[in-house]
């Protein structure tokens, strides 16, 4: 927009927003109103026509081009890659020669339909989308006469407003008398500018609508038969489809099910399709601890009991030894035997350093498990006589593979190796001792 028509747009605005408000009299001409109605619904229509066959004519293309990509996927598929191939001989046949066969005869018909539709298509392109451009073109250049006609009435009443300010006026001076014969010349000059426009558009608009009816209606029927001509043409080569592979006499249901047959049932066979990416690190870790609890390979034998202390009972002896088996360098032989019989609180936890302890037996080996110190002390209790701890299913859980552990909502289970909420914990349900997530259950 040049600065011309900026500036005439800067003293048109105080006016335009009187008219969208309705404030003030505003210029109003009922037949070019309807005929403006009329020619909105005219433009309106060609752009649909022209948007409408431009989609068809660019659907039918792509819909044949995916049919061609469609085919070759399938032929991808039922002829998998194995071998080298660097070398074709050394390619091992696991490939569906039938299916591969069908799917090089369907890309054939397609291509071959595509060439037949070619002119069809072309038609549609020369007959339809090109005169609705055409006749678009005509229409942007009324719409643009049409604004004019609008710009003028804008000026018409904003000139009419001023001269009746002047007019209205009861004591005017010189300068406002001048001023209002100013306004009333511009009102006669706007006056006349928008006649002519207005004037123009209500005798040539009716002469257009004439002229697209005549213009748009064998448009709409030549697109019609078109079409028509592309369906028939796509019906009967699908019709006369005869390629083997397909049974064209049954029903699409009844001949999918036969071709299926049993695949879902050997799908679901093959562990891999119950892979869960998300638990796969951690349920490889409890695996991992389930084979070393159970005497697996590269796990210590188990006592003659069936159990072992756990590590917070192992921990203190074994520190204590150590302790021991470093004094016992210095020369105080006795010292180890002495601290391996030292008090233990009945939670487990080993006498501070510092207590006084008893003198051990005659004999400085450590005493046996579960055995009484002179001072009356226990012991912490075997590990079997300690409280399991359990938790309650909060859900169903399937076993995904093998090592998992079914069980049902509100199923109490035996917490063999617990991790975090997130984790996979191992459990004993039932008799059966497996993997199973940590957000199903809630701990007791």
């Amino acid at each position: 927009m040049s600065f011309k028509g900026i500036k005439k747009s800067l003293v048109r605005a105080p006016q335009s927003l009187r008219q969208k408000m309705n404030m003030g009299e505003v210029t109003q001409d009922a037949v070019y109103l309807d005929a403006e109605r009329r020619f909105k619904e005219l433009e309106m229509e060609t752009k649909k026509l022209s948007d409408e066959s431009k989609r068809y004519f660019t659907a039918v293309n792509g819909m044949l081009d995916y049919q061609i990509d469609f085919s070759k996927a399938i032929e991808e598929i039922y002829k998998p890659i194995s071998g080298r191939l660097s070398d074709p001989n050394a390619t091992v046949p696991e490939d569906n020669p039938e299916g591969i066969k069908a799917a090089e005869q369907y890309r054939e018909v397609v291509k071959e339909m595509k060439e037949t539709l070619k002119p069809d298509l072309e038609l549609i392109e020369k007959r339809i989308v090109d005169p609705a451009q055409e006749l678009l073109k005509v229409i942007n250049s009324i719409r643009k006469m049409a604004t004019k006609r609008d710009h003028k009435q804008v000026d018409l009443d904003r000139h009419k407003r001023t001269y009746k300010k002047y007019e209205e006026k009861k004591e005017r001076t010189v300068k406002d008398e001048e001023k209002m014969y100013a306004a009333e010349a511009e009102v006669q000059i706007a006056q006349q500018e928008y006649d002519y426009y207005n004037e123009m558009l209500k005798q040539e608009l009716p002469v257009l609508f004439q002229m697209q009816l005549d213009f748009i209606k064998p448009l709409f029927v030549s697109f019609y038969y078109m079409q028509l001509n592309i369906f028939y043409t796509l019906y009967t080569r699908m019709e006369e489809l005869k390629i083997p592979y397909f049974d064209l006499n049954l029903d699409i249901v009844e001949a999918y099910t036969a071709k299926k047959g049993n695949i879902e049932d050997l799908t679901d066979e093959i562990g891999i399709t119950h892979f869960k990416v998300g638990h796969a690190k951690n349920k490889l870790e409890a695996v991992k601890r389930r084979h070393q609890m159970m005497g697996g390979p590269g796990s210590a034998p188990n006592s003659a009991s069936g159990s072992s202390l756990p590590s917070y009972y192992q921990s203190p002896d074994s520190t204590y030894a150590q302790y021991g088996a470093g004094n016992e360098k210095q020369g105080f032989p006795n010292e180890k035997a002495g601290y391996s019989a030292s008090p233990i609180s009945a939670t487990g936890a080993p006498a501070s350093y510092g207590t006084q302890f008893n003198a051990p037996q005659a004999s400085s080996y450590p005493q046996p498990v579960g055995a009484t110190t002179q001072a009356g002390a226990l012991l912490p209790p075997p590990y079997q006589n300690a409280p399991v701890a359990t938790c309650t299913a909060l859900y169903d859980y399937n076993a995904q593979a093998q090592g998992d552990l079914t069980f049902t909502a509100g199923a109490v289970i035996e917490v063999v190796e617990k991790g975090d909420a997130n984790a996979w914990w191992t459990g004993r349900y039932n008799g059966q001792t497996g993997s199973f997530p940590g957000n199903y259950v809630r701990l007791n």
